[in-house]
């Protein structure tokens, strides 16, 4: 059968793919196909065809896999932003498993490696400590909307269509932030719409309300709320912000960050203290840490204290040890751990980052970290001592090859590898396994509804490595 771009063909749904994909075959042809699952039977419609597969879209279910659910939100499938809303739970978490098994399987090839069942998060709705909403002058409507004259057209704070940039639809709540984060959410796009500041237009980019970012603190049950505009008006915000803490006493922190920058990022060129606190607070474990507006935080408070815990115990500390901790962000690996190491250095190349690290080892009263600003590449030149026990958590990209080496060359007797790809993780466990052993590796769901899964691998340096050499 020669399938072709638009055309409507039943599909039987055998396998799910690392990209969260069900999996057909047709006359041997793979078929990625976006909202199926293993069990199903759909009518999909072909999106593109190349010559090794083919890739695809529901149109309708014919019969469902016994694991399937009903989607709760109303944007479901259009959002894009927790696309397994439709499969169980307990599923997902099989599912990641398999994702992190297959990679060490087909990439790192490595065939015997255990795979523990994924650590379940605490909550599979609520979990998300932060969310960015964007304005738009141009609402997209669902199609079921469409035809509707009585909807507003000229205004959505939301979130955008996958893979669009201009392109955002009008979110009321979203399933993923806690409750209070819709309320906030929903008076600041009332305030915005009548607002006599015009909205931002993602194509004319001429306006002045661009997003509203909320941060939940998990454990003070606070918030703040962070306006970005195109240009500073306190005249224009202030309002909102002491509105915002009138109505919600939660709300500890208003800030105002200001861009006149087209990239669609909600960071800005300087940002404006309106009401409260600069910061938040939120716990991870034992630790207390400061979040500001623009600071990077593990997303799922509850979901990192248990990946750190894997990490900990992966890590095998007994209070001597020196640890190094790669790409390190704002020190919150090597903070967990500081109880249980002599000593923890940290390598990363985000000034910011390195500035938050030190403030959170000042907050905690931990002595026993340093960090070290710099490329990894060059920072590890620097390193004279070689670690006890070696901390490496890098971006989806995974690490440079260069790092990859140097590793080797160092030849530290433990490594946790703390992985947000599997991919990529296979891909450099590769690169290291004639000189360590993996011993095991834990996946950690930090997610739900997405097909994204951490896992934390435990490395043994093998018997006669020395330096990289056998």
């Amino acid at each position: 059968m020669i399938l072709k771009k638009g055309e409507n063909i039943e599909l039987e749904i055998t396998d799910m793919a690392i990209g969260g994909r069900g999996i057909a075959r047709v006359d041997g042809l793979v078929v990625f196909v976006d909202f199926a699952m293993p069990g199903d039977r759909v009518l999909a419609r072909i999106t593109k065809k190349k010559k090794s597969h083919a890739e695809a879209v529901v149109v309708s279910v014919l019969e469902s896999s016994a694991f399937r659910l009903s989607p709760p939100c109303e944007v479901f499938g259009f959002c894009g932003g927790c696309k397994w809303q439709f499969v169980q739970y307990e599923k997902q978490l099989e599912y990641k498993r398999q994702f992190v098994r297959d990679a060490m399987e087909h990439i790192a090839l490595l065939k015997d490696v255990p795979v523990h069942p994924t650590l379940a998060t605490s909550s599979v709705y609520g979990y998300r400590n932060k969310m960015e909403f964007s304005c738009s002058d141009s609402r997209w409507l669902l199609p079921s909307q469409l035809g509707q004259e009585d909807i507003e057209k000229d205004f959505a704070l939301g979130l955008h269509v996958p893979g669009t940039f201009h392109k955002v639809i009008k979110i009321d709540t979203c399933l993923l932030q806690p409750d209070l984060g819709n309320e906030i959410l929903r008076y600041g796009a009332e305030f915005m719409k009548h607002s006599p500041k015009p909205v931002y237009g993602l194509k004319s980019h001429e306006g002045f309300w661009r997003f509203l970012m909320l941060r939940h603190s998990v454990y003070h049950d606070q918030w703040m709320v962070n306006i970005i505009t195109s240009s500073e008006d306190r005249a224009a915000v202030l309002p909102l912000a002491q509105s915002l803490q009138t109505r919600f006493p939660q709300i500890v922190s208003v800030m105002n960050n200001v861009t006149g920058r087209k990239a669609a990022i909600a960071v800005g060129e300087y940002e404006i203290c309106l009401a409260g606190d600069k910061v938040i607070k939120d716990r991870i474990g034992d630790f207390e840490f400061k979040v500001s507006a623009n600071s990077f935080f593990q997303t799922n408070s509850l979901g990192a204290e248990t990946l750190y815990k894997v990490a900990k115990q992966y890590a095998g500390l007994t209070g001597k040890e020196t640890v190094l901790d790669l790409y390190c962000g704002t020190g919150t690996i090597s903070i967990f751990l500081s109880d249980s190491a002599a000593t923890l250095t940290g390598l990363e190349i985000v000034e910011s980052a390195v500035e938050d690290a030190v403030n959170n080892c000042v907050q905690n009263h931990v002595s026993n970290c340093r960090f070290i600003l710099g490329d990894i590449r060059e920072s590890l030149k620097s390193m004279n001592q070689k670690p006890d026990v070696l901390i490496i958590d890098p971006p989806r990209v995974g690490m440079h090859k260069d790092v990859v080496q140097q590793i080797l060359d160092m030849g530290p007797d433990r490594i946790v590898y703390v992985s947000c790809n599997p991919a990529t993780q296979a891909r450099d466990l590769a690169l290291m396994k004639e000189d360590y052993r993996v011993e095991e590796i834990q996946p950690v769901d930090m997610f739900p509804h997405t097909f994204h899964v951490e896992a934390v691998a435990r490395l043994v340096r093998k018997a006669g490595t020395v330096n990289g050499e056998r």
